[in-house]
Order: C-alpha cells, then sequence, then structure tokens
C-alpha cells in the first residue's frame, strides 16, 4: 500500500548514494512526498536530483542531520562504512533511535561489521537490498528484501512502498542480504546459461532469435533470460547492471558458500570468463557483455 503525502511529509529521507539504482530511488521518494536530501561522493551525479526537489548536501553528515531515515545505496561493504563513519561520516549526525536502511549488496562479512557499527550509534539498522536493476528502480517495482527490528518497520514501509511493488521480510537482520545472496547466484547463473545457449546456436547455423522466441512465455524461459539473450543476440551492452557489480555479486556468493563449507560449482565455474570480460574492457557493460567470452570468432567481427 502507497503512503500518503501527509505521512510521508513526516518522514525525511537522505539518500546517500545517487548512482543508476540510487538516483531514481530518491526521485520516486520526491514523488511520493519525502523531503530528500541526497549525497554522492562524485557531487555532479547528484546535483540532478535538486531539478527534482532534493537538498544537495555537501557531506553524508549534513546529508543526514536532519533526516528521520538514512539510506545508503553504494558500491560495497568499505563504501558504506566510509560514508558512515568518521568526522563527516553519517552516523555522526543521526539521531539516537532513527533508522538506517543499508540497500547495498555487501555479504554476510560486511552486514555483521555494518550492524556492530549501528549498534554502536543507537541507530536500528533494516537491512534491505533490492532485486531489480536501473529499469524497474525507474519504475519504483523493485523487490526489496527487508529484514530487521520489528519496530523500524512501521518507520521504513511507506519508503519501501515508494520505490518498489513488493516488500518480502525476511526476519532479524541480515536475511534480507542473505536472499539477495540466493537470488544473485540464480541471475549469474542465468546470465552465462544464456550466453552459452546464444553462442551455440550460432555455431550450429541457427537463426540466435529463435532461442529466445522458443523460451519467452514457455515453462524454459524467464523474462530476464528472454531480456538478455536479446541484448547479446544485438550487441547492445547499455548497462542496466553492470557487469563489474555481478562479478562483485558473484563472488559474494561464492565467499558465503566457502565459509559454510558449500560448493557451487556452476558460479566457481564462470568467475575466470567474467573476470577475462573485465579485463577485455567491459567492466562498465552490462553484465549480457559476458557473451562476448562465449561468441563463436565470426560473430564477433
Amino acid at each position: 500500500m502507497t503512503s500518503s503525502p501527509q505521512s510521508s511529509n513526516r518522514t525525511s529521507v537522505a539518500v546517500l548514494g545517487t548512482g543508476s539504482m540510487g538516483a531514481p530511488i530518491a526521485r520516486n521518494l520526491l514523488a511520493a512526498g519525502f523531503p530528500v536530501s541526497v549525497w554522492n561522493r562524485t557531487a555532479a551525479r547528484a546535483a540532478p536530483l535538486v531539478d527534482d526537489g532534493a537538498h544537495l548536501a555537501p557531506s553524508p553528515a549534513d546529508a543526514a542531520k536532519n533526516a528521520d531515515v538514512v539510506l545508503t545505496m553504494l558500491a560495497d561493504g568499505a563504501a558504506v562504512k566510509e560514508t558512515m563513519s568518521g568526522s563527516e561520516g553519517a552516523l555522526q549526525a543521526m539521531r539516537a533511535g532513527s533508522v538506517w536502511i543499508q540497500m547495498a549488496t555487501v555479504g554476510l562479512d560486511w552486514i555483521g561489521r555494518l550492524s556492530g557499527l549501528a549498534a554502536e550509534h543507537g541507530v536500528e539498522l533494516v537491512d534491505a537490498p533490492v532485486s531489480g536493476s536501473d529499469g524497474p528502480a525507474r519504475e519504483a517495482k523493485l523487490t526489496v528484501l527487508a529484514s530487521g527490528p520489528d519496530q523500524a518497520r512501521a518507520k521504513v514501509q511507506a519508503i519501501f512502498d515508494a520505490i518498489g511493488r513488493e516488500t518480502i521480510w525476511l526476519g532479524p537482520t541480515g536475511g534480507g542480504t542473505r536472499m539477495k545472496l540466493v537470488l544473485n547466484n540464480w541471475l549469474v547463473a542465468q546470465v552465462e546459461a544464456v550466453a552459452e545457449t546464444v553462442a551455440l546456436s550460432k555455431a550450429l547455423g541457427l537463426d540466435p532469435h529463435l532461442f529466445p522466441e522458443a523460451i519467452d512465455d514457455a515453462p524454459l524461459g524467464s523474462p530476464y533470460a528472454v531480456a538478455k539473450a536479446r541484448m547479446m543476440i544485438s550487441g547492445d551492452f547499455s548497462p542496466g547492471f553492470a557487469l563489474r557489480l555481478a562479478f562483485k555479486d558473484a563472488g559474494l556468493a561464492l565467499d558465503a558458500a566457502q565459509e559454510l563449507g558449500l560448493s557451487l560449482p556452476l558460479t566457481a565455474a564462470l568467475a575466470p570468463r567474467w573476470r577475462q570480460a573485465i579485463a577485455d574492457g567491459h567492466a562498465n557493460d552490462d553484465v549480457s557483455s559476458v557473451f562476448v567470452e562465449s561468441a563463436p570468432p565470426a560473430t564477433l567481427r
């Protein structure tokens, strides 16, 4: 259920990190009536949000000082810690009892460390990574994988309603990160399978478009697999989910599995090929660009 403008106006939000995900999240919060302050390491990336009504803050602390809720959407755990800590960090300015929504994909080790950091400052941490790339973020159709203290739910649910199509509550803090690792492992396995299958169809002399047509709306297919197959065939690797971030997330899944004594042979096998795609210049291209490591040589001329 989407919150009313009146209730939204009582909750001010600081969005720290306004990249391809953070910026549309901030815009959707503004559209829903939330007062929003924004900060980004590169200020020019946050500046356009001023036209949408956001306050552009010079530091994380300045963004957080009047906020009821601080939301971090950054590249990794180290970036989150750096943004939240120190004399200019958001935690120095947050009031006791306020809420920190941590939306970055950081892995098990980092969510534990960030939970400890929040506890040290008397802040409630809601671990809430999202499923969905920049398109769903712009359309407010993300799936929020939320976990945290029961008493924090009422404080953040209207925010989640404004940015997503669904919120799945997953118990105590850390459950969201665990589910994100599961979903991202499934994502990278699908992408690799699609890349190899498109390459196989080309090598067999088939029109490669026949593969996504055959699985579209069929039990063997998924909308995501069909979309990535079509990107691979067209060679359009405009970033929706950057390969470097997908590779980072695959590594987090492998780290978690190793800690648990579990083998993920499919994920482990794709890692060297994806690392090579990054080395070949595709780090900031869409994850579908891993196809270049599978494609028959003739398809790359």
